[in-house]
């Protein structure tokens, strides 16, 4: 069994999914489709711009989307389909791209959400009063206590379980500040502010998730052709009511990354496809089970490499 995995904010470059728009009419689509759905030229930027303007939210998290659309459709165009796989999962943000591969979102409605959702997270929680941290060495549960003592008051939660060795940790800037200096002396190899915009996946993005509510209340979610694993639940879903649901619900929650990946391992998945920018999602794969082999696909090579692989 396989699974495709979807990536989130970080995994952006400039120039991504060019060599791909280049060789596939199908792939250019989806920029195309993207630009004329925000009435701007994001392709421009993704291709030609600068990463400062590229990381923004509001830009980052559609242009991820983008990327990986033209992935799935080079794919497509190659004579792989969506249903070659068992599950669909996405990191974050990378959640919305699974679902409009699976065919539950179009692209136009999916870059929208995202674009909604980049500008409400961004203006949830003033610049400077929020903050992230990746601490690596410790689990879950360690950096889960590590959050609850260093909040005295404040809001500093777990926010991100990427896998096995590396947690975020996301609330007000002092507050994940103490839990920095607390996971250190508990042991962590390393923990480290993160150079993101807002604190992503905690309380404070409350005001964020009201306004996702009021964006997808607007759009028509079909039912996915291939089960999405979600990042709320750590299990998989196909309900278009839940799927609504459950993506105002992920502002706020932790991303349950190693869980999602365990319980694609537990159903029987072997191999995962990380369609899109970046390789951070296969790192973590293998992290979190080995018994998962973990590509990432992202070039023209690539994409005919998992054809050949996956039509084996």
């Amino acid at each position: 069994m396989r699974a495709f995995v979807f990536p989130g904010q970080g995994a952006q470059a400039i120039g991504m999914g060019k060599a791909l728009a280049d060789a596939y009419p199908a792939a250019k689509a989806v920029f195309d489709e993207v630009d004329e759905a925000l009435g701007e030229d994001l392709s421009g930027l993704i291709w030609g711009g600068e990463l400062d303007a590229l990381t923004l939210t509001a830009n980052a998290q559609p242009a991820l989307m983008a990327t990986s659309m033209a992935v799935m459709r080079a794919l497509e165009a190659e004579g792989v389909t969506v249903d070659a796989a068992s599950y669909v999962a996405g990191h974050s943000l990378g959640e919305y791209s699974a679902l409009a591969a699976a065919g539950a979102f179009t692209v136009a409605d999916a870059a929208r959400l995202l674009r909604a959702r980049g500008i409400a997270m961004q203006e949830a929680v003033p610049v400077g009063i929020g903050a992230m941290a990746a601490i690596l060495g410790l689990d879950f549960a360690a950096v889960k206590d590590v959050a609850e003592e260093a909040a005295q008051g404040e809001v500093c939660q777990a926010a991100n379980d990427n896998d096995p060795a590396q947690v975020v940790v996301s609330g007000h800037k002092a507050a994940v500040e103490r839990a920095v200096e607390i996971a250190k002396a508990k042991g962590a190899k390393r923990a480290l502010l993160l150079p993101v915009s807002a604190p992503f996946h905690c309380s404070l993005m409350q005001p964020a998730a009201d306004a996702m509510a009021l964006a997808l209340d607007a759009v028509e979610i079909a039912q996915p052709k291939v089960p999405v694993v979600s990042n709320v639940l750590a299990e998989a879903v196909s309900d278009p009511a839940m799927i609504r649901r459950l993506l105002v619900e992920q502002v706020t929650g932790s991303v349950r990354w190693r869980e999602s990946v365990m319980y694609m391992g537990a159903q029987g998945v072997t191999e995962v496809y990380e369609i899109g920018a970046g390789k951070a999602l296969s790192g973590m794969v293998k992290r979190i089970d080995r018994g998962i082999n973990a590509v990432a696909v992202s070039t023209p090579e690539d994409v005919v490499a998992a054809v050949a692989a996956i039509k084996a």
